[in-house]
C-alpha cells in the first residue's frame, strides 16, 4: 500500500464523512422516534476541524465509539464532545447552527450548552492524564464514532439503536459499515479498539478474514454502566497496559 500523506488522509476522511452524510440523508423512522440529529451536518465546522487537525497520518490505534451522547457531539461534532475536553484541551471551538427539526426538549446550544458528557470527560480525561497534549495522544490515536445519528422519542428521551427496529436500522449499519471500513482502510492502524462491545462487534464485521489488524475492546465509560462508574480510568489502563499501548 502506498503511504498516504497527512494532508491526504484528513482530507479522505472528510470525503468519507460526506458520503455517510448522503447516505443516512433520506431515512426515516417511525414512532416513538420524533427527532433525528445528525451533528455532521449541523455542527460540520467543528468536526472538520477536529478531523484536520488530529487525523492526519497513518494511526497506531483507531477507537471507535456508538452514537454520540446528548451532552458531547451533538453538541459539539466532535466523538465524545465533552465541552471543556474539546475547546481546552483540543482548543477547538467553532459555531454549530441547528437541526431542521429541533426537539424543544433537547436543543443544540453548540459551545454555550453547559452540560456535561460524563463519557466525554472520562475518555478525554484519560487521555490528558496518561498521554499528555492533545497532540500527543493524536500523533499515534484517533477517535471516531461508528454511527452519528441520535434518535429522540416524543418526551426527548434518547433512543438507542438497539430499540430501534432491524428494518429501520438495516440502512443505517450498511451506510456505517461502509464508512467504518473506509477510515480503517485510510489510516490503517495497527490496533482498532471498540469503547464497548457493540463497537467491537462492528470492527470485526467490516474486517477481512486474515487482516494482520489486531482487534480488541475497553470498556464503555458511560456513567449507565456500573462497571464504568467504579473505575473505569483505572480498568482501561489495565486493558491498555495489556495490549502494550500504554506509553512507556
Amino acid at each position: 500500500m502506498a503511504a498516504k500523506s497527512s494532508s491526504g488522509t484528513a482530507a479522505q476522511l472528510l470525503a468519507a464523512s460526506r458520503d455517510l452524510i448522503s447516505a443516512l440523508s433520506g431515512l426515516r423512522f417511525g414512532p416513538p422516534v420524533a427527532c433525528v440529529y445528525n451533528p455532521l451536518e449541523y455542527a460540520w465546522e467543528p468536526f472538520r476541524r477536529y478531523t484536520e487537525r488530529f487525523g492526519a497520518g497513518k494511526k497506531k490505534v483507531v477507537f471507535l465509539g456508538m452514537n454520540p451522547g446528548p451532552f458531547g457531539m451533538t453538541q459539539t461534532g466532535v466523538p465524545f464532545g465533552e465541552i471543556p475536553a474539546v475547546r481546552d484541551w483540543m482548543g477547538l471551538e467553532s459555531p454549530v447552527t441547528r437541526p431542521a427539526v429541533e426537539h424543544p426538549a433537547r436543543p443544540i446550544e453548540g459551545f454555550a450548552c453547559a452540560r456535561s458528557e460524563v463519557s466525554g470527560r472520562r475518555l478525554w480525561g484519560w487521555a490528558a492524564d496518561h498521554f499528555g497534549t492533545a497532540d500527543d495522544f493524536f500523533r499515534e490515536h484517533f477517535v471516531i464514532n461508528y454511527c452519528p445519528l441520535v434518535w429522540l422519542e416524543d418526551t426527548g428521551r434518547n433512543r438507542t439503536p438497539d430499540k430501534i427496529t432491524a428494518t429501520e436500522m438495516e440502512p443505517v449499519y450498511a451506510a456505517c459499515d461502509v464508512h467504518l471500513a473506509r477510515v480503517l482502510e485510510i489510516l490503517d492502524p495497527a490496533w482498532s479498539i471498540g469503547i464497548g462491545g457493540f463497537a467491537e462487534k462492528r470492527i470485526r464485521l467490516v474486517t477481512p478474514a486474515g487482516h494482520p489488524r489486531k482487534i480488541s475492546t475497553i470498556l464503555h465509560p458511560s456513567p449507565a454502566s456500573p462497571a464504568a462508574n467504579r473505575g473505569w480510568a483505572e480498568a482501561v489502563t489495565k486493558k491498555m497496559f495489556t495490549l502494550g499501548l500504554m506509553p512507556g
